[in-house]
């Protein structure tokens, strides 16, 4: 059995003659901040600071304040664009995705902090749950063209050089809506109702290259094109002569997308196909030889007792 007695002399000892390491932020208003467990005003909120510190780096909330237009008097603000668009978006990244958390999180020393505001001073609260909801309401198309293209220059800007070549996963993700909530529809994919919005990210470095939020219904060929157009637009005009692979699920294998790629160059595109009778049957040999190489491929890891392919893939073209 475990002494009680020793076992917290012992941990009273490393209390004492522990001296943890303080950790140290940027200033805020001109004072120093430094980050130990011997403060008055404990907080178990520690994200906003580090959001903090890599926004002031990559500088994402201030690209995204400058797309938007402030339709705002300028003379009765209370709370900047700027400020708005971090204390939303630290949150939700904090845990906090329902907008009214921000009621209970405005006297929050960290999310203070966070937007550069002192964290014991009344005068210096967040914003409530009203003001986010007149900004989203606020916003209108053009807002939405902006900020779209503020993802699409952030991703730009992250590269020092262009690169040699990018690709460009297209991927659908539900968003499920609670309530009734305009242009939320049923989507039978994913069995609830929902918003299905558009992320294109960089498959090799996992970056987000853009996010296109749009209804719940299935889209169509000649939405996926008008994307494709501006976004290669763009890419092609800070990077003339990087090669750009496109890839995605079926469904965005349409006559419309592959239209506009095929047309470009040093631009390629990867689709997959929902299997038809005759795409079957001009790839039955290739499954075939593909189900052989897996097979001896197993058998030789089995020998050397390693670790089994997950996968032998063949590549072949049909007439």
């Amino acid at each position: 059995m475990c002494d009680t007695h020793s076992v917290k002399t012992t941990r009273g000892l490393l209390l004492l003659y522990s001296r943890p390491k303080q950790l140290c932020f940027p200033p805020v208003a001109g004072q120093t901040l430094r980050a130990d467990f011997e403060g008055g005003a404990l907080s178990s909120d520690f994200g906003p600071l580090l959001f903090r510190g890599v926004d002031r780096q990559i500088g994402f909330t201030k690209r995204l304040a400058t797309a938007l237009h402030d339709k705002r008097h300028q003379s009765y603000l209370d709370h900047p664009l700027h400020d708005l668009l971090a204390q939303r978006i630290y949150q939700i990244a904090s845990g906090y995705a329902d907008g009214n958390a921000a009621n209970s999180l405005r006297r929050a020393p960290m999310f203070k902090l966070g937007v550069d505001r002192l964290p014991l001073e009344p005068a210096h609260d967040l914003a409530r749950a009203p003001t986010f909801s007149r900004l989203e309401h606020s916003i209108d198309r053009k807002d939405l063209y902006r900020l779209t293209r503020a993802f699409v220059d952030h991703f730009i800007a992250s590269y020092p050089a262009p690169p040699a070549a990018i690709v460009l996963d297209l991927d659908h993700s539900d968003d499920p809506t609670p309530g009734q909530q305009a242009f939320a529809f049923y989507n039978h994919h994913s069995k609830n109702h929902c918003y299905l919005p558009l992320f294109i990210l960089e498959g090799t470095s996992h970056a987000l290259v853009l996010a296109y939020l749009r209804p719940g219904t299935r889209p169509t060929g000649a939405e996926h094109a008008m994307i494709l157009v501006r976004l290669l637009s763009s890419l092609r005009h800070h990077w003339p002569r990087t090669h750009i692979l496109v890839r995605g699920d079926s469904h965005f294998a349409t006559p419309e997308v592959i239209d506009v790629i095929a047309h470009r160059r040093w631009t390629d595109f990867g689709f997959g196909l929902a299997g038809t009778a005759v795409l079957l049957r001009h790839a039955a040999p290739v499954m075939q030889e593909a189900r052989c190489l897996h097979q001896r491929r197993t058998a030789l890891a089995q020998a050397h007792r390693t670790r089994p392919p997950a996968s032998s893939p063949l590549y072949a073209e049909f007439p």
